[in-house]
């Protein structure tokens, strides 16, 4: 589930469950966040890439033990598929600072990266296919795959039905249920290691590819 603070401020809560990278061509792009963002442009790749250049604070990203417990969560609402519904490249920097929920674990979106159809590392550049078919669902959807067979990939459907672009959840900060991500990625450090590549952000969730096609706008457990 998508939701948002008193102004829209993204959450995903999933028990049905499930988040982006920098390096993007001109239908792919990748964003991080920050206090102060650098925007550069490689002529390589001609990608748009927004780095960070503070790292963001201990205090932010420590988790608390309970999301039911923090005060700011109370007032969250889910996001409507209208949000995602809009071009992958527009989309991806709106979720940056949204939250990604799951039982405990509450995960705050950090950096993200957009793919086109397009773009040749597009998985809905091919077309439809049995694995793919979500990526061509309405925006808002989760689209869950494996990568080398081992890690899990969280990806936001983007735009309208049919048009096979994505927003893949390259990194979060823990928020909440620390003792679970710990657990699940069998790592006892509370450093920004503990989430930084999309594998690690499926694995924190405990979602598998089971997911995929499930709706991040209706209400989770």
């Amino acid at each position: 589930v998508l939701t948002s603070l008193s102004a829209p401020t993204l959450l995903v809560q999933m028990n049905p469950t499930p988040q982006f990278k920098p390096v993007a061509s001109k239908s792919r792009k990748t964003v991080r966040s920050s206090q102060c963002l650098e925007e550069r442009r490689s002529q390589s790749s001609k990608a748009a890439t927004v780095r960070t250049r503070t790292k963001p604070s201990r205090k932010q990203t420590r988790p608390q033990s309970s999301p039911v417990s923090l005060p700011c969560f109370r007032n969250t609402t889910i996001l409507p598929p209208e949000f995602f519904q809009i071009d992958a490249l527009d989309l991806a920097p709106h979720l940056l600072g949204k939250f990604l929920r799951r039982d405990d674990v509450v995960l705050q979106i950090t950096e993200v990266e957009a793919y086109r159809p397009n773009d040749s590392a597009c998985h809905g550049r091919f077309g439809v296919t049995a694995r793919t078919a979500p990526v061509f669902g309405p925006g808002g959807h989760a689209y869950v795959y494996l990568c080398y067979g081992l890690h899990t990939m969280l990806n936001v459907v983007a735009d309208k039905e049919g048009a096979g672009a994505a927003v893949l959840i390259r990194a979060c900060a823990p928020v909440c249920g620390l003792e679970t991500i710990q657990e699940r990625r069998g790592q006892q450090t509370e450093k920004p290691i503990l989430l930084t590549g999309p594998g690690k952000v499926g694995q924190a969730l405990g979602i598998t590819t089971e997911w995929s096609n499930h709706p991040l706008y209706t209400p989770g457990n």
